[in-house]
């Protein structure tokens, strides 16, 4: 089995990505940056959209579906704190009103 670039990784490789970073640096595209970066951000969307994703929902499952190959596609980390949404949502303790 080969262990190396995905197809997406070496898709991402053909762009001017010191042009994207030079950009980045005049318009302060990554000041008070949080958690996602904007070549992340932007290497995310592009999967999204190479994929045909066509919800955040969609976008995020199918992340999560290629945990382990994120690092490999040049994403990095998971793009989102620990789980998502749902598993946010499925934390939260509420209260019955009434």
């Amino acid at each position: 089995m080969y262990i190396g670039k995905t197809l997406f990784a070496q898709v991402m490789d053909f762009l001017p990505w010191k042009t994207f970073h030079r950009i980045l640096d005049r318009y302060g595209g990554d000041h008070r940056m949080r958690s996602l970066s904007c070549a992340e951000q932007f290497r995310v969307m592009a999967f999204a959209q190479l994929t045909y994703r066509e919800s955040l929902r969609d976008i995020e499952v199918c992340l999560a579906a290629q945990a382990s190959k994120l690092y490999h596609m040049g994403i990095g980390a998971s793009p989102f704190d620990g789980e998502g949404a749902p598993g946010k949502q499925a934390d939260r303790k509420f209260r019955n009103r009434g």
